[in-house]
């Protein structure tokens, strides 16, 4: 039988991802980074709180943040475990459908507000659109989730960034995947006086051939894609039902298995 393992578009084995989460003025400046380095980012932000004090409006939001991917974080960012139900639905379908109107494309996650959530609250999410949620609990790993409803991070960008980066640029082992997921807020930036360590990371991590560049949706979208292939039983051939291209290796070669098509491995 064929070995066969999923990779990362173009057979790419490392992805990194990036999430902002309030929509704070600084995120002009960050974007600015990361277009200009390639790095693709999930912005996350509180419809409720749209161009209130130093926050993007929604007019604006629409081309800031064009190429990166438009997130939900509750309408007003309360502490959701502390919430009723009913409250919690509200705030995360409310703050989808403000978002969407401006996105112009369904919102299908969520960072937790203040870092709050509970097993109930994980159960609850899938039934009000919602597919991934990203907690605050970095692992320091470079490891894909297990539960896309409880997707840990990396790293917050203050915690030993650059050494991080060097890390998973080393990373050579391609027989696993790899994802480095950074999180923060963009305005810590401004407080903390460290724009030149997130433009040292974003110079040093981007244009690199091995390294997937990706929004949380894109990846898991990717992944969900590749789970929802049909393998015949003794692996010659697969069916993608999907539209988008999944990529494997057949024996260590690089396949694209195209949307829509079955193909011979």
């Amino acid at each position: 039988m064929k070995k066969v393992i999923v990779t990362f578009p173009e057979g790419k084995h490392k992805v990194l991802t990036l999430s902002y989460d309030d929509g704070r003025a600084a995120d002009r400046r960050l974007v600015e980074l990361f277009n200009q380095y390639g790095l693709k980012g999930t912005f996350h932000l509180n419809s409720g709180l749209l161009g209130v004090d130093d926050r993007i409006g929604g007019e604006e939001a629409v081309s800031l943040f064009k190429g990166h991917e438009i997130s939900a974080h509750t309408c007003t960012h309360p502490t959701i475990e502390r919430s009723p139900k009913e409250q919690l639905a509200s705030e995360v379908i409310d703050d989808r459908k403000e978002l969407e109107a401006i996105a112009g494309y369904p919102v299908r996650g969520i960072s937790y507000p203040n870092g709050s959530f509970t097993s109930y609250i994980k159960s609850m999410l899938p039934f009000l659109g919602i597919e991934y949620a990203r907690t605050v609990k970095s692992t320091g790993t470079f490891a894909m989730p297990d539960d896309w409803h409880e997707w840990n991070p990396t790293c917050h960008h203050n915690h030993q960034l650059l050494e991080k980066a060097q890390t998973f640029a080393d990373l050579h082992k391609t027989q696993y995947l790899y994802m480095m997921y950074v999180w923060g807020h963009s305005y810590e930036f401004d407080h903390d006086h460290n724009w030149d360590m997130m433009e040292s990371f974003c110079r040093f991590i981007g244009g690199r051939e091995d390294i997937w560049y990706a929004t949380n949706i894109e990846i898991l979208d990717y992944m969900n894609a590749f789970r929802s292939l049909k393998f015949s039983a003794d692996s010659r051939f697969v069916y993608n039902p999907s539209a988008r291209s999944v990529w494997l290796s057949v024996d260590g070669e690089v396949i694209e298995a195209v949307g829509g098509k079955q193909i011979s491995l």
